[in-house]
C-alpha cells in the first residue's frame, strides 16, 4: 500500500474522485462487465478531465505502480483493471460534440456507443460501431472496431480522423494523418499500447433508419444455411449486412413462447440501401430453409444497436475466443455443427462480416492487418451463474480448438482473453514489427502493458 501522504498528495491534484480499497464504493468501482473478473486495484481514479489523466499517469510512473485504463469496462479478459495498481477510469469523461455540417463527431473516451449513437442520430448521422450499445467507445475503436455498418463504411478505425493522446511521459500529443502519423497508424488497431486516448474524432455517414432484425432457422438447418451464407453474402451489395449466429432462443420478447429455448442458427440483418430491395434479399434466405422466426423491419439505427442489451446486462460470466476467417470450408462447417448445442441459454457463436469496404483499405495502411478476412468469428460462453463458469469456458475453448485450424490464425484483439504473446503477434501479422517500433518511440519502457501487449522493439 502506498503511503497515506502520497495518496493525499494525489487527491489534492485531482478534479475527479479517488477510490481506495477502504471506501464503501470500492467494490462497485472495481466491477466491470465480465463478472468472471475479480481484481483488486490499489487506487481507482475517476478522471473528470485530461488534467486528471495526466496527473494519474505521472503519479503511477513516479511511484512505480502498474496502470490499467478503463473506458466502458467491456474488456473480456478484464484488462480494464489491474491488481495492486492504479486504474485510470475514464468513464466520467463523456463529452460528445457533433459537427453536422462537416459530418464529424468528437468524443471523449468515457462514452458508450449508445450515447454516441443517440447524439449523432439527431442529425441523421452515424459512424461504425459495434453490435451492443453499452460497449465503450475507446476499447472498441483502438482494437479496430467492426459492426452493423462495416460492409458499407469499413472498420471504426477507417472512420477515425484524429486522436488526442496522453503519453507515458505525461505529455499530450495530437495524432492524425499528418501529425504524429506513425502513432495514428498504430492507434488504428493497436489497442491501448501507446497512451491514454482522451479524444476521438470520427467521420459520420448519412444513416438514420435501417431495416434490421433477426431471422432464425432450426439448428438442423445449420449445414445448409451456413454453406449458402458463406457463398451468398460476399456477392451481395455493401448496403446489406448480416452476421451468422448459433444460439438458443431467449425466453423473452419479441420471441414467441413456443420457440423459447429452441437451439437455432440464423442471421441478424442490417440494411441501408433502397427499402424496396430488402424483401428480395430476405426471400433468398427464406428459400434456403423455412425460418423458425423472423422479426425484421425499419427501425432507428440506435434501436438496432441496443436490441439485445437487456439480454446481456453487466454482471454475467463471460468467456470468449475469436479468430479471423478467410474461407469457411466444408470441413470447418462440420466442426461448427459439432458444437451447435450451446451450453447455456446466452452462449453463442457469431460470424461478423469484415469484407466490403474493409477490403478497400490496404493491410499496411492501419495496424489492423487482416484485411483479407471475410469474417471475424467469436465464440462466446455466457451465463449469469458463477457455478457455470467452467462449463462455458470448456465449451468455448473446445469449440475454438476444433475450428481454429480452418482460420487465418489471428484474432480481433477485442475478442481475445489473456492468451499469450504468440496470439498477439499472430493477430497483427506482418504489422507487428512496425508496431514494435512505434511502441519503442512513444512508450519505450512499456508503461502501458496491461493490454494485449506489443513489446517495444
Amino acid at each position: 500500500m502506498k503511503s497515506t501522504i502520497s495518496i493525499n498528495l494525489l487527491k489534492e491534484k485531482l478534479n475527479g474522485e479517488i477510490i481506495l480499497p477502504t471506501d464503501d464504493n470500492y467494490d462497485e468501482a472495481r466491477a466491470i462487465y465480465n463478472a468472471m473478473i475479480d481484481k483488486y486495484p490499489l487506487i481507482i481514479v475517476k478522471c473528470k478531465n485530461k488534467d486528471d489523466v495526466i496527473t494519474s499517469v505521472n503519479y503511477a510512473r513516479e511511484e512505480g505502480i502498474e496502470v490499467s485504463i478503463r473506458g466502458g469496462g467491456h474488456s473480456g479478459p478484464g484488462l480494464a483493471l489491474v491488481d495492486e495498481g492504479l486504474v485510470i477510469d475514464l468513464s466520467p469523461m463523456k463529452s460528445i460534440r457533433v459537427n453536422a455540417e462537416n459530418k464529424t463527431v468528437r468524443v471523449e473516451p468515457g462514452c458508450t456507443w449508445g450515447e454516441v449513437d443517440a447524439a449523432t442520430h439527431e442529425f441523421g448521422l452515424a459512424t461504425v460501431s459495434g453490435v451492443n450499445s453499452t460497449t465503450g467507445v475507446a476499447g472498441l475503436t483502438l482494437g479496430g472496431g467492426h459492426g452493423y455498418l462495416t460492409r458499407k463504411y469499413g472498420l471504426t478505425i477507417d472512420n477515425l480522423i484524429s486522436a488526442e493522446v496522453v503519453l507515458a511521459n505525461g505529455k499530450i500529443v495530437h495524432a492524425n494523418e499528418k501529425e504524429n502519423a506513425a502513432l495514428f497508424w498504430a492507434l488504428r488497431g493497436g489497442g491501448g499500447n501507446f497512451g491514454v486516448v482522451i479524444s476521438f474524432e470520427y467521420r459520420l455517414h448519412p444513416v438514420k433508419n435501417v431495416i434490421a432484425g433477426p431471422m432464425f432457422w432450426p439448428i438442423d438447418q445449420l449445414e445448409t444455411t451456413m454453406k449458402w451464407y458463406r457463398d451468398w453474402l460476399p456477392e451481395m451489395p455493401d448496403d446489406l449486412y448480416a452476421f451468422y449466429l448459433i444460439a438458443e432462443v431467449a425466453a423473452a420478447d419479441p420471441f414467441p413462447e413456443e420457440i423459447h429455448s429452441e437451439k437455432v442458427c440464423g442471421l441478424l440483418w442490417c440494411y441501408t440501401g433502397p427499402k424496396d430491395q430488402f424483401k428480395g434479399f430476405v426471400q433468398q434466405a427464406r428459400d434456403v430453409a423455412e425460418p423458425l422466426f423472423e422479426f425484421t423491419g425499419e427501425m432507428p439505427y440506435p434501436a438496432l444497436q441496443s436490441m439485445f442489451d437487456a439480454l446481456y446486462p453487466s454482471g454475467h460470466q463471460w468467456y470468449w475466443k475469436g479468430d479471423f476467417v478467410k474461407e469457411l470450408s466444408d470441413e470447418a462447417i462440420q466442426e461448427h455443427i459439432k458444437f451447435a448445442e450451446v451450453p447455456t441459454p446466452l452462449s453463442t457463436m457469431h460470424l461478423y462480416p469484415v469484407d466490403g469496404a474493409v477490403h478497400k483499405v490496404g493491410k499496411d495502411e492501419t495496424a489492423w492487418s487482416k484485411r483479407d478476412a471475410q469474417w471475424s468469428m467469436v465464440i462466446v460462453g455466457v451465463d449469469p451463474d458463477p457455478e457455470n463458469a467452467q462449463k462455458i469456458k470448456t465449451w468455448a475453448r473446445d469449440y475454438w480448438k476444433a475450428v481454429h485450424p480452418h482460420t487465418l490464425g489471428g484474432s480481433y484483439v477485442n475478442f481475445m482473453m489473456e492468451e499469450g504473446q504468440d496470439r498477439v503477434e499472430a493477430s497483427y501479422g506482418d504489422n507487428y514489427e512496425r508496431l514494435q517500433k512505434v511502441k519503442a518511440k512513444y512508450d519505450p519502457d512499456n508503461f502501458f502493458h496491461v493490454n494485449q501487449n506489443i513489446k517495444p522493439g
